[in-house]
């Protein structure tokens, strides 16, 4: 057995322990379960923001985009991210003050119950897709330390994140991430100097790299390279696990101070990231591109260097699984629950608990069997970040800022953005090889506009006004 796959072992043991250490202790009832009772300090909802948003939709898909198209394409790809955080900064603390465990009870506020509804039922389809490429994602790390087929290693994480998410909620979830945040940061600065001293520096780096690796676009086309930036940039703006990080902010202080320390953290792995899947394309140029980061570990870096980075990468995938894994749930227990039963009196608090773990497993079990649809991490990360962003973060933005959005011009936007997205990667399968947020974005944000100019005298006047603060 390799000293790899031991200490992958050993690391995966200690998060389960965590979530049954939390499950014990803090673990009391409904809001303790998805929103920590409120209560989680500075430096664990930063740590939280950052593993939540650099799972492996960065370790294994932007190193993917990285080794395929180059260090300078990639700055357009992973940059989104962090553009999206600064803008969040700005609205962390009105959130916070809402107090919501969902983004549909935010959007309920300004457009009603039925806006509520089709909101949850998309932010499920795009959650359920990013939980599953983490279940692909983990699996490269088994394949990588122990030969196993992929099949039988996503089989593995699944299990492994429902565990995780159903004992110990958020709890686990937000301290289990902070430490996975402080070994990534600390692997990849230890590990950034060795790969380059591995590739010849960064003199031998520059030559050696393929030729269109080395341009501002990778050989991508401008419309491609908008079509990676854009689906990054709208979740980040509008992604429900961030504002539930918010609301289980200590205070409003502490969520609005976490965005600054989100982004210098996002910064930093980025710029960490890029370098890494660099010197692979260099040092490995015959490798499968979702696993560089992955084999630059193990076969290119010092054992001690390589367990850090390995267990540090296969932690922020289980934590981003089991994070999505568990705003999902909120999804179904808070907003759609009461919607389709017409239950006007809410589930106590113990019931709430049970019902949120009853629709992890299940949704944990979807999850799986979607991931079988997608041959790619990269693939299944686009479509999952285009569903939300371009349904849901046009909605999300004009209930916190627009006035004059109508719940008719949000309803178009949501349903066409979502339809636009499934037509364009499932039955058109993505001409001109444009990721679909390319048509969706346009399609949601001119119906939202043009709608709600259409609708506005028709709008009830009180859901103009309403919940300003939102």
């Amino acid at each position: 057995m390799s000293v790899y796959l031991i200490a992958v072992i050993i690391y995966l043991l200690f998060m389960a322990g965590i979530g049954v250490y939390f499950s014990r202790t803090e673990i009391q009832d409904g809001d303790d379960f998805m929103v920590a009772g409120r209560r989680l300090p500075l430096f664990v909802v930063i740590g939280t923001l950052l593993a939540t948003f650099v799972g492996s939709g960065t370790v294994v898909g932007g190193a993917s985009f990285i080794y395929q198209y180059g260090p300078f394409a990639a700055i357009f790809n992973l940059g989104g991210g962090i553009v999206g955080a600064i803008i969040l900064y700005f609205i962390a603390s009105k959130v916070r003050k809402s107090e919501i465990y969902t983004v549909p009870q935010l959007i309920e506020k300004r457009f009603g119950k039925v806006a509520r509804f089709i909101a949850s039922i998309i932010i499920l389809f795009a959650f359920v897709g990013i939980t599953a490429y983490q279940f692909t994602g983990g699996a490269y790390v088994l394949q990588l330390t122990t030969g196993m087929s992929l099949e039988w290693g996503a089989i593995i994480i699944c299990i492994l994140v429902i565990f995780l998410t159903v004992s110990g909620g958020l709890f686990s979830v937000a301290y289990s991430d902070a430490l996975s945040a402080v070994l990534i940061l600390l692997g990849f600065v230890i590990g950034v100097p060795l790969a380059l001293n591995a590739a010849g520096g960064f003199e031998n780096l520059s030559l050696s790299l393929p030729e269109h690796t080395k341009t501002w676009n990778g050989g991508l086309s401008v419309i491609q390279l908008l079509g990676f930036f854009l689906p990054l940039f709208l979740l980040i703006l509008g992604d429900q696990n961030m504002y539930q990080r918010f609301s289980a902010s200590k205070s409003e202080k502490v969520a609005r101070n976490s965005v600054l320390g989100f982004i210098f953290g996002n910064i930093m792995v980025v710029g960490l990231t890029i370098i890494l899947a660099t010197t692979a394309i260099v040092i490995f140029p015959d490798i499968e591109p979702d696993s560089a980061i992955l084999t630059l570990a193990v076969k290119g870096l010092p054992i001690f260097i390589g367990v850090l980075i390995l267990c540090s990468a296969v932690a922020f995938i289980i934590t981003t699984a089991t994070s999505y894994l568990l705003s999902a749930s909120g999804n179904i227990v808070y907003d759609l629950y009461g919607f389709i039963t017409k239950n006007k009196k809410p589930l106590s608090q113990k019931n709430t608990l049970w019902f949120s773990r009853i629709t992890v497993v299940v949704l944990g079990l979807l999850a799986y069997v979607l991931g079988r649809f997608f041959p790619t991490v990269l693939e299944i990360q686009m479509y999952s970040y285009t569903m939300y962003g371009a349904s849901i973060t046009p909605a999300v933005l004009a209930a916190i800022l627009w006035k004059r959005a109508t719940t008719a011009g949000v309803l178009s936007s949501m349903i066409l953005g979502g339809l636009s997205t499934i037509i364009w990667e499932m039955v058109l399968n993505r001409p001109n090889d444009w990721n679909s947020v390319i048509v969706a974005l346009p399609i949601s944000v001119a119906a939202l506009i043009i709608v709600s100019l259409m609708t506005q005298k028709n709008d009830d006047v009180n859901n103009v006004e309403t919940v300003k603060e939102a």
